[in-house]
């Protein structure tokens, strides 16, 4: 009997603790599959060889049975990949066993260079990116001047392809971005060609390897990047990424069947956090969002990309009911619950006031910027609660706090994460 495959996805602003769900699931798996974004988040990995930030890699690597897959809808950044091969290498880790597909796209170098100068051009505009060259890279994928992997092994192919590209970007270097110097099409195919060559071994057929996975009844995951606000049709627009966020686009970003994703995992915090610009109604300042901040994760709130510190807020039930719906998730992890150990009262946002009416409804951006949260008092259980493996053993404050989340969010709270390691977790 086929059993269908597994999505981890986000249901809030991303950096939810997918990454710990996906090694905890990947022990029972034989394939874990990246399908969209690329290098430009990372997902937080503590085992037994110590602590991983993970941007490019799918979070199977840690399994020595596991096939981890780069789909084809990921922005294949090369020379990230390959760095963080090295890194596992050097720590010790076996090497994974990895497939990348052959119509993948390409990140290039320029990709990352018109990236950060947009950011310097918007000033105090600017969308917070992370400098990774994800957005350059989907209007080029779209405008169909992308470069794909099959691409690095057809040498006058790949000089054409980036010929076609250079003609625009060159006048927007010069015009646009204060005379920056012309980019070389004939030096760019040399460099990619070398590219191609370092990974050759892992480049195949994804699509067809996983259509006959699936066939075959194996266990697969596919984890998704970032979260469902920053989903480019769904999300908080302008403040989103630009590749589809949600389990819906796994069918395509991996190349699966739709009808074969049959469970889908949701992953929030029991708070809330945001790396990037744009609205975040529940956000605290001050003392208040730097104590949270402070006792958040393994080392505290920081993007793992970035390093950037996380705007901090409390649970926010209307955004994370909304994630959770566009999601279509049937179950929810609820990450970091032993983190709010220090509150005597823990507010919940139950709705937003917006021109002083009341509404549980997730606006557009426009009606964001004015929302201001309701909040529910509930109060806090004061205790450590890290070393809990059991629902029934939770101090009686902190079931509550998990029924309540699940009552407003309308959807079973599964997992319960009580710490930064691969074991701390209650499953219900």
């Amino acid at each position: 009997m086929n059993h269908g495959v597994t999505a981890v996805v986000g249901a809030n602003w991303g950096d939810e603790g997918k990454g710990k769900l996906t090694d905890i699931l990947a022990e029972r798996a034989d394939y874990v599959v990246r399908y969209q974004g690329g290098n430009n988040a990372g997902h937080t990995i503590i085992n037994a060889s110590g602590k991983f930030a993970l941007h490019m890699l799918p979070s199977g690597v840690f399994h020595p049975g596991v096939v981890n897959v780069i789909g084809p809808g990921v922005a294949l950044n090369v020379p990230g990949l390959l760095q963080e091969l090295a890194a596992l290498q050097e720590r010790g880790v076996p090497e994974p066993k990895l497939c990348i597909s052959d119509r993948a796209q390409i990140v290039l170098p320029y990709h990352l260079q018109f990236d950060a100068l947009e950011e310097e051009r918007l000033g105090k505009h600017s969308f917070g990116s992370t400098k990774s060259g994800i957005a350059p890279f989907y209007a080029d994928k779209y405008a169909k001047l992308g470069v794909q992997v099959a691409d690095l092994y057809h040498p006058q192919r790949l000089l054409a392809r980036l010929e076609a590209s250079l003609t625009a970007k060159n006048v927007l270097l010069e015009h646009l971005y204060g005379g920056q110097p012309k980019l070389d099409a004939a030096a760019l195919a040399e460099e990619l060609a070398a590219w191609g060559k370092r990974i050759r071994p892992y480049v195949c057929n994804t699509t067809k390897l996983l259509h006959e996975a699936w066939r075959q009844g194996r266990h697969i995951v596919v984890e998704g990047q970032l979260g469902a606000l920053r989903d480019p049709d769904h999300g908080i627009y302008p403040f989103s990424t630009s590749s589809s966020t949600l389990a819906g686009f796994a069918a395509v970003g991996a190349g699966l069947p739709p009808q074969a994703i049959g469970r889908i995992i949701a992953v929030a915090k029991a708070y809330s956090s945001c790396v990037g610009s744009g609205p975040f109604v529940t956000e605290l300042h001050g003392a208040e969002a730097e104590e949270l901040r402070r006792r958040g994760g393994d080392a505290g709130e920081y993007g793992a990309k970035t390093g950037r510190p996380r705007r901090m807020g409390w649970f926010d039930a209307v955004a994370t009911r909304y994630g959770v719906m566009v999601q279509g998730a049937n179950e929810v992890a609820l990450s970091l619950l032993d983190v709010l150990g220090y509150l005597e009262h823990i507010p919940v946002c139950v709705a937003y006031d917006v021109d002083g009416v009341a509404t549980t409804d997730f606006p557009p951006a426009p009606l964001l910027d004015r929302a201001k949260p309701v909040y529910e008092q509930l109060p806090g259980w004061r205790c450590d609660i890290s070393g809990v493996r059991d629902f029934a053993a939770l101090p009686a404050e902190a079931q509550s706090y998990v029924r309540f989340v699940e009552e407003q969010i309308g959807v079973p709270v599964k997992w319960i994460g009580v710490g930064p390691r691969r074991d701390d977790m209650i499953v219900r």
